[in-house]
C-alpha cells in the first residue's frame, strides 16, 4: 500500500492530524469520510482540496465516502461563518445532492467493482427519523456543554456582538456532526474523517463521541485553507466562485483561472490539484523557475485540473478559445465555439448593437457609424487598405465589402478586430 500520510505531506496538504493516524493507515485498507454541505448544486474550487484528499485515499488502496449533509445542510455550520446562513428547504438539498454526485464521479469510482470503491451517503438518511427527544437523549448526554463552547468555531461566534449571537440550531451543529462520524465509525467502519483545517472541532467531537459512546478509537486529518500567495481567498474573482458546473463557470473561465495564478501559487496549487507524481512535479518547478517567462508550470496546472473536470474534449475548446484572443485563429474556428465559450472569451471588450434590418452595410458605415471601433471612416479606409481590420477573424480588404447575414456568428453577433488586439462585439437584434 502507499503511504496515504506521506503522500499528502510532501504535497503540503496537512494542517493537523491526530496522533497514531499514519501508523493506524499503514496496517491496511481502511475506510475514511469527507463532509460536503450542499449549500448549492455544484461544487466550487474551494471544495477541491478535499475531494483531492479522498481522491489520494483512494489511489493509496483506501474506501473513501462522500457525505453530503442533506440534514446538517439544514442547519448551517457556524465554523468560519460571521451570520446565520438561510436554510434549505428538503426539495432544494435533494436536488443540490444529486448535482455533487455527478461531479463527484469525475474524480471517485463509484461504480467499479474494487473493493475499495467509493460511496455517496446522505446523514439525512439516519438523521430524518431521529426524534429530538432521543436524539439529545442518547447522544446529548455524552458531549457537555463545556467541551462544545471551547470550540473555536463557537467561541468566535460568541465573542461577537450580541445582537447576533449564536442559535441554538447552529449550536447544536457540532453535535449532529461528531454524531454522522459516530454512525459512519458504527455502520460503515469509517476510522477517519478528513477535512479543512477549520473542521478541527467538529471532527474531533466526532472521535470523542466514538470513545465515550463505545469506548471506541477513531482518527482525525485537516488541510490547510487554501489562500494566494497574497493573502486573498482562494477560488474567488471579481464575477465570484469558481464553479465545477459548466454553466456557472465556462470551461474557458475555468481553464484561464489556472493558468493565471501567480508562480508562486502554481508551486503550490500543482502539487495540491493534480495526480501528478512527486519526481514529474518537482522536474516541472525547476523547469519554470529557469524560465517563468513560459509559464510552464501554469500551462500544465490548468491542463490538469481541466481535463479532471471538464475532460479533453472541454479543455481542447478552451485551447483554441485561448488562441482567438492571442493566436491566429480562422473564422470557422470562431463559429465553432458554442455561445457560452464565445462570450466568455470576448466578456469585457466593447461592445454594441446593430439591428438586422441595417443589414447589408458597407464595411467603413459599419466600423465608423454604426460602431464607434473608428473615430472616422477615413481612418477605418486607411486600416482597411492596410490589412488591419477582420472580420470574424477573416482580413477585410476591400473597402466596398458590405456586411451581410451571412457574416452573422450564431444568428446574434459579428466580431470585429481593429489590429491585432483590439476586438469590438456586435450584437444583432432582430
Amino acid at each position: 500500500m502507499k503511504n496515504f500520510v506521506e503522500e499528502l505531506r510532501w504535497r503540503g496538504m496537512i494542517q493537523d492530524i491526530m496522533p497514531g493516524t499514519e501508523e493506524k493507515l499503514m496496517e491496511g485498507p481502511k475506510a475514511a469520510y469527507v463532509g460536503i454541505d450542499p449549500t448549492a448544486d455544484s461544487l466550487h474550487i474551494g471544495h477541491l482540496v478535499s475531494v483531492m484528499i479522498l481522491k489520494h485515499f483512494q489511489n493509496c488502496g483506501h474506501k473513501p465516502f462522500a457525505l453530503v449533509g442533506g440534514a446538517t445542510g439544514m442547519v448551517g455550520d457556524p465554523s468560519m461563518k460571521s451570520a446565520e446562513r438561510n436554510l434549505l428547504d428538503e426539495e432544494t438539498l435533494n436536488h443540490n445532492v444529486a448535482c455533487i454526485k455527478a461531479q463527484l464521479a469525475k474524480f471517485l469510482d463509484f461504480d467499479s467493482d474494487a473493493a475499495n470503491k467509493a460511496e455517496l451517503v446522505n446523514n439525512y438518511d439516519w438523521m430524518k427519523d431521529y426524534s429530538f427527544i432521543n436524539f439529545i437523549r442518547d447522544i446529548g448526554k455524552h458531549i457537555t456543554v463545556n467541551y462544545m463552547m471551547a470550540k473555536d468555531s463557537v467561541k468566535k461566534r460568541l465573542q461577537r456582538d450580541s445582537s447576533e449571537g449564536m442559535s441554538f440550531t447552529e449550536f447544536s451543529y457540532q453535535l449532529m456532526q461528531g454524531y454522522d462520524f459516530y454512525w459512519l465509525w458504527k455502520n460503515k467502519g469509517c476510522m477517519l474523517q478528513l477535512g479543512g483545517s477549520d473542521q478541527w472541532g467538529n471532527i474531533t467531537t466526532g472521535t470523542e463521541l466514538i470513545r465515550r459512546m463505545d469506548g471506541g478509537e477513531a482518527f482525525a486529518l485537516t488541510c490547510p485553507l487554501i489562500r494566494k500567495a497574497d493573502g486573498t481567498k482562494f477560488g474567488k474573482t471579481e464575477k465570484g466562485n469558481i464553479w465545477l458546473d459548466p454553466e456557472r463557470t465556462s470551461p474557458y473561465e475555468f481553464y484561464q483561472f489556472w493558468l493565471n495564478v501567480a508562480d508562486e501559487d502554481a508551486e503550490r496549487y500543482i502539487k495540491i490539484f493534480t495526480m501528478l507524481d512527486r519526481e514529474t512535479i518537482e522536474g516541472l518547478i525547476e523547469e519554470h523557475r529557469q524560465d517563468p517567462g513560459q509559464r510552464k508550470l501554469q500551462k500544465v496546472l490548468a491542463k490538469e485540473v481541466t481535463i479532471m473536470c471538464h475532460g479533453q474534449e472541454e479543455y481542447d475548446k478552451a485551447i483554441a478559445a485561448s488562441q482567438m484572443l492571442f493566436g491566429n485563429s480562422t473564422s470557422d474556428a470562431l463559429r465553432s465555439l458554442d455561445e457560452r465559450t464565445f462570450l466568455a472569451v470576448f466578456s469585457g471588450v466593447p461592445s454594441g448593437t446593430l439591428k438586422k434590418e441595417d443589414l447589408p452595410c458597407n464595411i467603413l458605415d459599419l466600423l465608423a457609424v454604426k460602431t464607434n471601433l473608428f473615430p472616422s471612416k477615413g481612418e477605418a479606409r486607411k486600416m482597411v487598405q492596410g490589412g488591419g481590420v477582420s472580420i470574424n477573424k477573416d482580413k477585410v480588404a476591400d473597402i466596398a465589402r458590405d456586411i451581410t447575414e451571412a457574416d452573422i456568428i450564431d444568428g446574434k453577433y459579428i466580431l470585429a478586430q481593429k489590429g491585432k488586439k483590439n476586438y469590438y462585439l456586435i450584437h444583432i437584434e432582430a
